[in-house]
Order: structure tokens, then sequence, then C-alpha cells
């Protein structure tokens, strides 16, 4: 495992190297778009939430795209920015996006606005890194950004500098950016496929849209740039591993059915998992508050997308599995059962759980360091039952035996984790903001 932190980092430096003369072969570079085009396709005005007008359907479409998330610091003014976003080239901190004239985006118009959601540039015409999701954003409607913009607009202004990133050298220079725009960034508002349902298409249009699913629950390449021949097949965001949306039955949502869907993104939870590490967050700030309809229209997109070949999960030693079960036993049976069925409406079952079988332990690794707690939803858990970390009490080769029982428990199957994989995990979440 350490050799493969190794492998990374030397991928981080490759990557480095590769910006950098590309940045000097393409420091010409321009994008060549008309801003005065009119919108693609009216799909965001078509399937409105309702007739409210463009900031009711803004403050909707902010909500969706979970805004506050990433542009509200812990314990901060909501929108007001300043928050940490861990990346795996160093922390970039969220911009103001409250109307402030100084520090904010007051001074911003639509067609400003509209290049920063399309394009990824600012009003002063310098490129923004992709941890702001504008390979996604740049698929929403002209009318749904603009109305988006119009909510925003609404807001009380915030003076809030925005905090210079720590990011190493040449990373930290934005003209860098405009090379990685060149190489893995597409513009252009989604379209919508004539041979899909109108349902279908709402579905995608939020999931690859406002909701940039694909931004947390996809692979990425050593420069940090989502791989759009395999989206939504798993990928690593904020410390975390968001699993496998696609077809699979073990790491995915192949065993899940559209109500499934619908239920977790409304409430959190059900009878298969219970929403954990950032997704929780999600869950929380944002899809708890979108229409029936539109959680309904994302599993119908979800349900339809393909099947991936499942690797096999190798062969685990019984030692580590004994040692495993007995930790099990004393830890967490309690809560979860002995046959991991957990306890409906409390406890969220462990055995045919995607989340516990995906691609990385990471983020039950992570549930186990520093506990969870479920979403506060209106129409779920009002209270946000929460579950004990044991960072304190389990070492790394305890929780590495815990975790890799669990996974291989009742059915399951996965790979196993080893202690340096929890020991370098542990050491990244402790330095992580709140960690």
């Amino acid at each position: 495992m350490r050799a493969r932190a190794q492998g990374a980092a030397l991928r981080r430096a490759a990557a480095l190297m590769g910006l950098v003369l590309a940045a000097a072969l393409c420091t010409a570079c321009t994008h060549d778009r008309d801003l005065a085009a009119p919108s693609a396709i009216k799909l965001g005005e078509r399937m409105s939430p309702g007739p409210y007008g463009d900031i009711a359907r803004g403050r909707y479409l902010v909500r969706i795209g979970d805004c506050a998330a990433c542009h509200t610091a812990p314990g901060g003014t909501p929108f007001a920015g300043d928050r940490a976003i861990p990346t795996p080239f160093g922390t970039i901190y969220s911009s103001n996006i409250t109307p402030d004239m100084e520090t904010g985006i007051g001074d911003w118009n639509d067609a400003d606005f509209y290049r920063a959601m399309h394009e990824g540039i600012d009003r002063e015409g310098n490129h923004l890194y992709p941890a702001f999701p504008y390979p996604w954003y740049t698929r929403l409607s002209r009318d749904d950004v603009r109305a988006i913009k119009a909510y925003l607009d609404t807001l009380a202004p915030v003076r809030q500098a925005k905090r210079h990133n720590e990011l190493p050298w040449p990373l930290d220079q934005r003209g860098v950016m405009a090379a990685w725009d060149g190489m893995y960034f597409q513009d252009g508002t989604y379209r919508s496929d004539p041979k899909r349902s109108a349902q279908w298409n709402r579905g995608a249009y939020l999931v690859q849209g406002a909701g940039h699913c694909g931004a947390c629950h996809s692979k990425r390449n050593f420069a940090g740039a989502t791989d759009m021949d395999d989206p939504f097949s798993g990928g690593y965001a904020e410390n975390a591993f968001a699993p496998s949306l696609a077809g699979g039955a073990r790491d995915g949502l192949g065993s899940w059915s559209e109500q499934d869907i619908v239920q977790y993104l409304g409430t959190g939870r059900n009878d298969r998992t219970a929403a954990a590490g950032p997704m929780a967050e999600v869950v929380e700030q944002s899809t708890q508050y979108m229409s029936e309809a539109d959680r309904r229209a994302i599993a119908v997109y979800l349900k339809s997308l393909p099947t991936p070949k499942e690797a096999s999960a190798g062969r685990v030693d019984h030692g580590t599995l004994d040692r495993g079960a007995a930790l099990y036993v004393d830890n967490c049976a309690g809560c979860h059962l002995a046959q991991g069925q957990g306890e409906l409406g409390a406890f969220p079952p462990l055995r045919q759980s995607s989340a516990v079988q995906a691609r990385s332990a990471d983020t039950l690794i992570g549930v186990i360091l520093q506990g969870a707690r479920i979403p506060v939803t209106k129409s779920g858990d009002p209270t946000g039952l929460a579950m004990q970390g044991f960072a304190d009490h389990l070492d790394d080769a305890q929780i590495a035996d815990l975790t890799t029982y669990i996974r291989n428990a009742w059915g399951n199957q996965a790979e196993a984790v080893d202690a340096g994989h929890v020991e370098d995990l542990r050491k990244t979440l402790r330095k992580s903001p709140g960690g």
C-alpha cells in the first residue's frame, strides 16, 4: 500500500510536469465561444419545478447543485466561501458567491456568470480550478444558469476575501488551467436523447449537470480529470470513496430498485444502506429537497447505466477473518447484529451493501475511525442517529482486520485491507479540516 501511495505521488509529479509543458505550448490557447449563442436546449425551463419564476427556480437549482456545501466554511456565513476543499494536489478554498461588490459576485452580470458556469472562466478572464465543477455545470441550460444567478443576487452581501489556495508550483498559476481545459474540458449544454423518454432525459440532465454526481462518483486520471469513457464507476472525493452508480450487483446499484434510489436521495437511507461521509452532507443539504418527480427521474436514469464486469475480490486469509470476526462481535454486533442485517429504521445493514463492497474501503474505514451520523431529513430521521468512532480504541491492524471481515462476511466479497493503508488514511483524515 505504501508503494501504491508512492506511485500516486509519482503520477502527480508527472502530471505537474505534463501541465508545465502543455502550458508552455498553449500560452496562446483560447476558446472561441459565442456567449450570445442561444442555449442548445430549453430542458431546464421546460421541466422547471413549478411556475414560481426565476428566483424560486434558481433557489431550487442551487439546492440541487449543493452549492452551499462547498461555498460555506464551517461556522461561516452561507455562500460566503472560504471552505477548504482537499484535492490530491493541495487545498483549494472556495470563493464568495454572495452579491458583495468587492469580494463576491455583486458586479458580475449574467454573461459573466454564464461564462464561469459554462466555460470555467471568471469575470477577469482567469481560468477556474475544476474543483468548481464547471465540467459538469457546462451542461446546464442558459435559462437555468440565469435563474441561479437571479437567486444568488437576492442573498445578503457578505464581505469575505478569498484565501490563497495551497497548491504547488506550477498549479498555483492560473494559466496552467488553460492547458488543462484544452486537454480535458469539453463545453456544451445538455442535448436531449430523442430515443429516450422525457423522464430519462430529465434524470440525465440532473445527474450530468446540476447534480454533478460524476464529479465524485467517477474515476480520475493522473491530472485529476474525470474519465468520461467510464463515468459513474466510483471515485474519490474529500478523503472518501464514492461508490459506483452503475449496474453492478456487488459494487453498484444493480440490486437497488428505482424506489430504493428515490428513498435514499430523500432520506439518506433505505433497506440496503445509509449515507455516510460526504454523501450524508449531500442528502442533508441537497437531495432531500428535490421534488419526488426529480428523484424518480434520477432513479430512472441511474438504473439505465450499463453493468460493468466486476473484478474478482481475491482470497482473504482465514486468520484475518477470524480476528475481524472477534472484533465485530465486540464492537459492532450490538447495533448491526450478528449477521450484519442491521436494525430497520435505526442501524444500516452491512451485508449485501454496495458501499461496504465498493472498490475502495476508504469510506468504510473513515466511518470506523471517525464515526458517522444519519442525515437529518424532513421525511426520514429528524434526529440523526450517530455512530461513535473507534480511532482511539482500535489500532491500524485491528481496523484493517475488522474492515476486511465486514467486506467478506455474510456473502459480501471485496478486496482485503492492510494496516499500512489504514495508517495512511488515519493520518490524512487527522490533517483534514475538522479531522
